[in-house]
């Protein structure tokens, strides 16, 4: 598909799902990308950590796309970039933080020679590629830069979010007004392309400086160790506890290498200047308990971050009864499982914990209501467009959008193609949107034979026979049987003399073709497997003629 004399949308990911925000537009013959993210696996990918988009589409149209435009730098926009720019080829457009976060990745991945990356100024930064006019649109968020995009076409204007708030005293960077964001819905705006993540909230998401208030009173009256756990691509949350740590007499230690990354990014840029010099480990480990405030990622549960090593004492950091663990962040919803085994491993220690169930410890980055009504108000699009959400919550912004007066509403899923002008929005086309896994270094199909036969190992188990046959077809020795993940643990001999009876068996039955006499042997072990534990194991079967 070429876009003509149209503007077109078309996510490959992000839009009936929170994450993995992939963005294309189209017009006028060509294609620009706006961001390129990935989502984090679950159980249903054993073995997988990263999920990235599947840009078959784009892929096949390489010649047509101009490039890749990135609001802000949140793994769910940027996190793709190190594995899939390179093969893209296209230049990439970022403002300061967000190119330093992005510079990192390419570098680590050995790439940043091969993707050329353009640094735009942080304050309504604008710029051209092919008929698309872009302007950097400065919101608030959890991360420093996030941003709107206002693309600008022959067909009209489109106001893209990226995730955003709206945050009355930022400690970062300085949102647009409402003023300067009035003058943008004064131009006129074809379609609103909104962040819906918190559409079912009631309430603005409030402000970051009231946070600071929160923090100060439970880690005030702490009298032991106090450790914070937040998202470490929160910025501004990191430049509130510098700031608690000095309110409460605290000396400040880091513990995450990605906490690390975005200190160093963010002090490169401007940001962050007064943060404390943080202590080491060490140091933090002699002070005295009252005396240290630590700051950790592992917030959602990730077994390999610090807060999770710490808690089953596989850090230098040490935790004991009578210390405090903040948890300064929402909980990811799929992510309760994994939170609470470290939440428990921290209580058999006698560790008191602090949610935002608890006190004003977290303010999302998102926008509630109230605050999706002024944008509303200020915009005045002819057509909301909601992304970034699962399709329940785009539904419910539509008609959200609806009862505050906006027009039109489109609620589209990953792959639809939609024609935004003229006489749009009109659904013109259905186009592959799948996923892909990263299995170690390798990008493969995440609905592929691998992650296919991942799944089935994992949940029935496997078996190897092997068996030998002389020249006439006669069984040579014994059939040799292994076992993984089959449940018989204390039978599990009289178990591997049955299987080997049954593969004996089925070898002396056989005939001179290899293929059908491997089957006859797989379902005999098979059966076996069934008859002693319910379960259908995966069976390999080696055939030998000597």
């Amino acid at each position: 598909m070429t876009p003509g004399k149209e503007l077109l949308f078309l996510a490959l990911g992000g839009s009936g799902e929170i994450g993995m925000n992939v963005n294309l537009y189209g017009c006028d013959g060509k294609w620009v990308m706006v961001d390129c993210g990935i989502t984090f696996a679950d159980p249903a990918y054993p073995g997988i950590d990263l999920i990235l988009p599947d840009m078959s589409f784009i892929e096949e149209r390489l010649d047509d796309l101009l490039g890749i435009v990135l609001t802000h730098g949140h793994e769910d926009h940027i996190g793709a970039l190190p594995y899939l720019a390179a093969d893209l080829g296209v230049p990439l457009y970022a403002t300061p933080f967000t190119a330093g976060l992005i510079r990192g990745k390419l570098e680590e991945e050995g790439v940043s020679e091969q993707v050329k990356l353009h640094v735009i100024d942080r304050e309504h930064g604008q710029f051209h590629l092919g008929p698309f006019g872009f302007e950097y649109v400065p919101l608030a968020h959890s991360i420093p830069e996030g941003n709107a995009l206002l693309i600008q076409t022959p067909y009209g204007n489109v106001f893209h979010t990226g995730d955003w708030k709206l945050d009355e005293e930022p400690l970062l960077g300085t949102p647009s007004t409402a003023a300067e964001l009035e003058e943008i819905g004064d131009k006129g705006v074809l379609a609103l392309v909104c962040d819906s993540t918190n559409v079912f909230n009631d309430e603005a998401s409030g402000s970051e400086a009231a946070v600071r208030e929160g923090l100060d009173a439970v880690i005030g009256e702490a009298t032991g160790r106090v450790l914070v756990t937040t998202f470490a691509s929160n910025a501004a949350r990191l430049q509130t506890l510098g700031q608690v740590a000095a309110d409460t007499g605290r000396r400040i230690c880091v513990a995450g290498r990605s906490l690390d990354r975005i200190l160093r990014v963010a002090k490169s840029v401007g940001y962050l200047r007064d943060f404390p010099e943080p202590v080491d480990f060490e140091t933090a480990m002699k002070l005295p308990p009252r005396e240290v405030l630590i700051v950790a990622t592992g917030g959602q549960g990730e077994a390999r971050a610090a807060l999770g090593r710490i808690a089953f004492d596989q850090h230098p950091i040490k935790l004991s009864e009578g210390d405090l663990v903040v948890f300064s962040s929402k909980q990811i919803p799929g992510n309760e499982m994994a939170i609470g085994r470290i939440q428990n491993a921290l209580a058999a220690k006698n560790i008191r914990m602090i949610t935002d169930r608890q006190a004003h410890v977290h303010v999302s980055g998102h926008p509630g209501r109230p605050e999706l009504a002024l944008m509303y108000k200020w915009i005045r699009p002819e057509i909301i467009l909601p992304v970034h959400g699962e399709r329940r919550h785009m539904a419910e912004q539509a008609r959200f959008a609806e009862e505050q007066g906006v027009p039109r509403s489109v609620v589209q899923e990953n792959g639809t193609v939609l024609r935004l002008s003229p006489d749009g929005p009109k659904v013109i086309g259905q186009e592959r949107a799948g996923r892909l896994v990263l299995d170690g270094d390798v990008i493969l199909p995440a609905d592929g034979a691998t992650i296919n036969e991942r799944r089935r190992i994992a949940a029935y188990g496997q078996m190897s026979v092997a068996v030998a046959l002389d020249g006439g077809g006669r069984l040579k020795g014994e059939p040799e049987v292994r076992l993984q993940g089959i449940p018989v643990e204390e039978d599990k001999e009289d178990f591997l003399a049955d299987a080997r009876d049954a593969a004996a068996d089925a070898a002396r039955a056989g005939g001179k073709d290899d293929e059908k006499l491997r089957e006859a042997i797989r379902l005999a072990v098979r059966r076996t497997a069934v008859e002693w534990t319910g379960k259908k194991p995966i069976v390999d079967v080696l055939l030998l003629r000597v």
